[in-house]
């Protein structure tokens, strides 16, 4: 497997062909819109795995060969004891020819539907909790206030802002966004949690505010979110703190998979 800018790099020099799954039925490793694009020699995304996709991947590489026409067509595969797949389920999969001219399309249909991230502060648990939403479906906006913090080379998922004062940044969060408070310091989180509890009020449209930090450090930012005359039910609003219960430890990396699960779960 190789990644998409790879496969749409060899898409300009050669013919491929976009295979996706068009209907399904009971119990199936991936649901309607899946897909994957099969060249000659490699392919890029996958739309399940196991006997399915390898013998989509055959299939495609015959009409990529000749011995199978080059034009669009479809397939009805029972997975079941045939395919060595217990899933028992059906699954409709289309094949369809495509070159250089429908790059653009492709990129579409494979790279997945992205929900936006706004993640606050660039120390190691930010790195760290970017690091791993990189190959899952998050757009991150990331932010701080302070200058030469983020790293270079960061992917195009990956948008970063200097931002002071840092919780300006709130009012042009795109709408949807799941907002991860983790500044260097508890000043700058009540600024921010502030302008996301405002925000709240007048759109309400950030459906996850997490704050890392402890009980006692919510305990405090609750009190002072008392003082400035947000009620109970605003809140409540604020997650705080982040990650999954149950899951221990505080290093940088079993906080941002714990952060990134939660999230998952918001989606």
């Amino acid at each position: 497997m190789i990644t998409l800018p790879a496969a749409l790099d060899k898409l300009s020099r050669e013919r491929a062909v976009l295979v996706t799954v068009l209907h399904t039925q009971g119990s199936v490793p991936r649901g309607p819109g899946t897909a994957m694009l099969v060249l000659a020699a490699d392919f890029a995304g996958t739309i399940g795995g196991g006997h399915l996709e390898f013998e989509a991947i055959a299939r495609a590489r015959q009409m990529l060969s000749g011995a199978q026409p080059w034009q669009p067509c479809e397939h009805r595969q029972v997975l079941g004891p045939s395919l060595g797949q217990c899933c028992g389920g059906v699954v409709q999969l289309g094949f369809e020819p495509v070159d250089g001219a429908d790059a653009a399309r492709v990129r579409l249909t494979l790279s997945p539907a992205r929900t936006p991230v706004a993640l606050f502060g660039g120390g190691h648990v930010g790195r760290a909790i970017v690091q791993v939403l990189l190959p899952l479906p998050f757009e991150v906006h990331w932010i701080d206030s302070r200058d030469e913090i983020f790293p270079e080379g960061l992917p195009e998922q990956v948008h970063c802002e200097h931002s002071s004062p840092v919780q300006a940044a709130v009012a042009c969060l795109p709408a949807g966004s799941r907002v991860l408070i983790m500044s260097f310091s508890h000043a700058e989180d009540l600024d921010i949690v502030v302008a996301c509890l405002r925000r709240l009020r007048e759109r309400g449209d950030l459906p996850f505010v997490g704050l890392i930090g402890s009980q006692t450090k919510w305990a405090t930012f609750r009190h002072r979110l008392e003082q400035r005359g947000f009620g109970a039910d605003e809140i409540a609003r604020i997650t705080c703190p982040i990650g999954i219960p149950g899951i221990g430890g505080k290093a940088p990396e079993v906080i941002a998979v714990s952060v990134a699960a939660q999230l998952l779960q918001q989606c």
